[in-house]
């Protein structure tokens, strides 16, 4: 009988998925550590999957051809129970097609596959939409792992940082209400590194919308450390709740919340993609576990 949860084991670590929302909710390094957040009273998630939009809409409505649909931040995807299309001890595939239900909030026909994979000390993570109707296809679509703040709990979250592949000179975006603000901010990048404090989020998530890495690093100099790299998104979100939790999301996105001064059409929305009728896009990320001394 097909099961609602799977736990890949590998070499070095070991990931658990459920069929609700095709998401991660466990993280686990050689040592058993566990590094994902789990779902506590701060925030009911653990690593939900972004589809078809990411952030919010104006108003919480697509607009379609003069038509409006509710659809709530972040999208419907993370609600929805997927398929299981494959699983096996260490990689596993689910799938969510329309249906009548989706089809109120997003009158599109689509194939949104999800796979996970293991490598030693590494979790590969695979999004591909598949448009199988005949109109173009708008949507956006993120990552939102949540991970332990700290990873150790002896260990200050003020000891935290993350260091990007490359330099981040570039201003950031902020949101205000759920919404992009028109413009952008310094940076609190000091060259590749954002030291890391409950403060840093007090406006929200930090959102590089163009980032120059691909790639970022996450640790105290001591303990367990994430390495996240990435393929085919363009922004990155970095997000704690305000107000200080114990959980820091590392986000990479192809889409972004609406700016507050759009209210135009989905399809014409900065940071959509647009699948021509029979083509796919594929995404990745990847999760690699590490431990400094």
């Amino acid at each position: 009988m097909e099961q609602d949860s799977l736990t890949l084991q590998g070499d070095g670590i070991s990931a658990t998925i459920v069929g609700q929302g095709a998401e991660l909710v466990s993280l686990r390094d050689a040592d058993g550590t566990e590094l994902l957040w789990q779902a506590g009273p701060a925030w009911r998630r653990h690593s939900p999957v972004l589809f078809p939009i990411v952030g919010r809409l104006e108003g919480d409505q697509l607009r379609h051809r003069r038509q409006s649909y509710p659809m709530t931040q972040h999208g419907f995807a993370r609600d929805r129970r997927f398929a299981w299309a494959e699983q096996g001890p260490m990689s596993c595939t689910l799938v969510l097609t329309d249906d009548v239900e989706t089809r109120t909030h997003y009158p599109f026909a689509f194939r949104l596959a999800i796979g996970y994979d293991l490598k030693p000390r590494q979790l590969g993570v695979t999004f591909e939409i598949t448009n199988t109707g005949d109109e173009l296809l708008p949507a956006s679509v993120g990552a939102h792992p949540a991970f332990n703040w700290p990873l150790l709990p002896e260990l200050s979250k003020d000891a935290y940082r993350l260091t990007f592949a490359d330099d981040e000179p570039a201003p950031v975006r902020r949101l205000k209400d759920g919404l992009l603000l028109p413009t952008p901010q310094p940076t609190p990048i000091a060259g590749k590194t954002l030291p890391l404090s409950e403060k840093l989020f007090d406006a929200d998530a930090v959102i590089l919308d163009r980032p120059a890495s691909t790639s970022v690093r996450y640790a105290a100099g001591h303990g367990p450390a994430i390495e996240m790299s990435w393929d085919g998104f363009n922004e990155l979100g970095i997000w704690s709740k305000p107000g200080g939790a114990p959980f820091l999301c590392i986000e990479p996105w192809h889409g972004i919340a609406s700016p507050v001064d759009f209210d135009g059409e989905f399809t014409d929305k900065p940071g959509v993609m647009r699948i021509e009728p029979g083509a796919k896009r594929v995404l990745s990320y990847r999760i690699g576990l590490d431990r400094e001394p």
